[in-house]
């Protein structure tokens, strides 16, 4: 096990939850990042051919414990944002998978070093997982920042197409462009999978009604479809944490049984509230038989999940 890479992990776990400035923190591992990926990118072949080996180790584990703090100082933001019952939970385990592969040298070496593929894959994942969390800590929406994200994700690769393969940085720029579409496109298509870090549900649950921006009556697990009909129907509540200056619209699904039958858009949630930007939705229309698994998701206006709520009725 890298012991570097773990003590500057930890490191940036404590100040993760400290709450220093997050953003000039990520930008820092960023900038550090890429400059030493795109150096040894154009160093290595000159230094495998002069046998300066120890040199290109040198950076290789350099780079390797760069990305293994990065990655460890922004997981505790997917994971408060990552709903472990969705589709969200398979960004949130590729890049614990990614932060293993960095802490255990012998790992790293085996699956990561030997492919150029590999090293690129790393470095532009975590590249825009870390840029994907920053963006929204600055004001940037969600979608602009998972959009924003692929886009300087793809251009950051631009120095190593003009390496590897481009004669000029014309076709350089080309193959960016074209490749920066297609990531425009495909992360359009697979949003729903990404967590909208750094917004997550502070507090959430449904209750008979709401009073004063609080939750009357709240239901543990389960209510009877009786008691139900009694209440008139039932109130989602959910408190969002978003950072300061971030303004985004949400909406309530209600689900029944996977099905959604009614989607409540809300007002925006604001950001730079401890406890979380408080709303509500509430649903009468309950008719026929209304037994089974129930959920309430919480989304953004553009279909990423931030989080669920979950309940049965029971007849």
């Amino acid at each position: 096990m890298s012991i570097a890479s773990l003590a500057g992990g930890l490191l940036a776990l404590f100040v993760f939850r400290r709450g220093l400035p997050h953003v000039g923190w990520i930008v820092g591992y960023l900038i550090l990042l890429w400059l030493l990926f795109t150096l040894l990118t154009r160093l290595r072949q000159g230094l495998e051919a002069r046998g300066r080996t120890l040199v290109i180790t040198a950076a290789d584990y350099t780079i390797q414990t760069l990305t293994h703090g990065l990655l460890l100082f922004i997981l505790p933001g997917y994971y408060a944002s990552t709903t472990l019952t969705s589709v969200n939970v398979w960004f949130f385990l590729l890049l614990v998978a990614m932060a293993l592969l960095t802490t255990i040298d012998v790992w790293y070496r085996v699956v990561v070093l030997p492919y150029a593929w590999a090293r690129h894959a790393m470095f532009v994942t975590s590249f825009f997982a870390a840029l994907n969390v920053a963006l929204p800590l600055v004001g940037v929406s969600p979608l602009l920042a998972l959009m924003g994200s692929g886009v300087l994700s793809t251009v950051s690769l631009a120095p190593v197409f003009r390496h590897e393969g481009v004669k000029s940085w014309s076709g350089a720029w080309m193959r960016t462009g074209l490749l920066s579409t297609l990531a425009l496109a495909l992360l359009w298509w697979v949003r729903v999978a990404i967590p909208p870090a750094p917004l997550h549900l502070a507090h959430a649950t449904v209750a008979r009604i709401v009073e004063r921006l609080e939750p009357v009556d709240p239901v543990r697990g389960e209510i009877s479809a009786e008691v139900l009909r009694e209440w008139g129907g039932l109130t989602a509540y959910t408190a969002v944490y978003a950072p300061a200056g971030l303004k985004q619209p949400i909406v309530h699904v209600w689900k029944m049984k996977g099905r959604p039958v009614t989607t409540i858009p809300l007002s925006p949630v604001r950001g730079g509230r401890t406890d979380g930007f408080r709303t509500y939705s509430r649903k009468s229309d309950f008719a026929g038989n209304v037994a089974g698994s129930w959920a309430v998701d919480v989304m953004t206006s553009s279909g990423q999940l931030i989080g669920r709520v979950r309940f049965n009725i029971t007849p």
